[in-house]
C-alpha cells in the first residue's frame, strides 16, 4: 500500500506533466519556432473585369457595328464564336489570338499580393502557440460554407520533422483557418474572437502597414 506522501508526490508529478502537455502546441505547430516560415498576403477572390454586353471568345476578333445596340453586337459576337468553332479560319481574326497562360504567382490558387520570410523566432513561437492551441478555435465562429473559402493570408513552413512544407490558409472574412498539406490537429477551424484579435496583431508585425 502506498503511503499518503507517495500518493501526494505522484499527484503533483501528474499535474505538472498535464500542465506541460497543455502548454505544448499541437503538431506541426510545435516545430514552428525553429521552422523556415514564409507568409503570404493573398487576394481573397479573383476579379476579372468584364465589359457588359460584350461577350468575347478567345481566338475570335470582337465584332462591333456602330449604331447597333450593345445587345445586338453581343449577339453578333456569339454567332461569330459559334461559326469559328465549326469553320476555323473563316472569320477575320479567328484562331489568330491564342489565350495567354496565366503566370500570376499563386499560393493554393489564390493570387499572391506580397510575401515575406518570417525570421523572428519569438514571432514564430507566438504564432505556433496560437494556432497550435485547440482552445483558439470553435465551429460556432466559422462564417463560410464548406465549399466557399476566401483566403487573406497563407503560411508555409518546413521543419526538421520532414522536408514537406506545412501549408495553411487564413481567412478573416470566413473567420477560419484551414490546412492544405497536413492533417488539421483540432476539432474546429473557426477562430474565436480573441484568436482573431491576437492573430491580427501578429499579422501587423509580419506585414507592417504599407507593405
Amino acid at each position: 500500500m502506498l503511503k499518503p506522501s507517495t500518493l501526494a508526490l505522484a499527484a503533483v508529478t501528474t499535474a505538472f506533466a498535464l500542465i506541460g502537455c497543455a502548454g505544448t502546441p499541437a503538431a506541426p505547430f510545435d516545430q514552428l519556432k525553429t521552422a523556415n516560415l514564409t507568409a503570404y498576403r493573398l487576394q481573397n477572390a479573383d476579379a476579372t473585369p468584364v465589359v457588359a454586353g460584350a461577350a468575347t471568345t478567345p481566338g475570335v476578333a470582337p465584332i462591333a457595328i456602330p449604331g447597333l445596340p450593345p445587345e445586338m453586337n453581343a449577339w453578333l459576337q456569339q454567332g461569330a464564336a459559334a461559326v469559328s468553332q465549326v469553320l476555323p479560319g473563316l472569320l477575320p481574326g479567328a484562331a489568330a489570338v491564342l489565350p495567354q497562360a496565366d503566370t500570376t504567382p499563386r499560393f493554393h490558387d489564390f493570387r499572391i499580393l506580397s510575401q515575406t520570410q518570417v525570421l523572428d523566432p519569438d514571432l514564430k513561437e507566438s504564432l505556433g502557440k496560437l494556432l497550435g492551441d485547440k482552445d483558439s478555435f470553435d465551429n460556432a465562429q466559422a462564417r463560410c460554407a464548406a465549399n466557399v473559402f476566401y483566403a487573406d493570408m497563407g503560411l508555409s513552413f518546413t521543419s526538421t520533422a520532414g522536408p514537406t512544407p506545412n501549408d495553411l490558409l487564413i481567412s478573416f472574412q470566413c473567420n477560419q483557418v484551414v490546412s492544405r498539406s497536413f492533417a488539421w490537429p483540432h476539432p474546429a477551424t473557426g477562430m474565436k474572437p480573441d484568436t482573431v484579435k491576437k492573430l491580427s496583431e501578429i499579422v501587423l508585425k509580419i506585414f507592417p502597414q504599407g507593405t
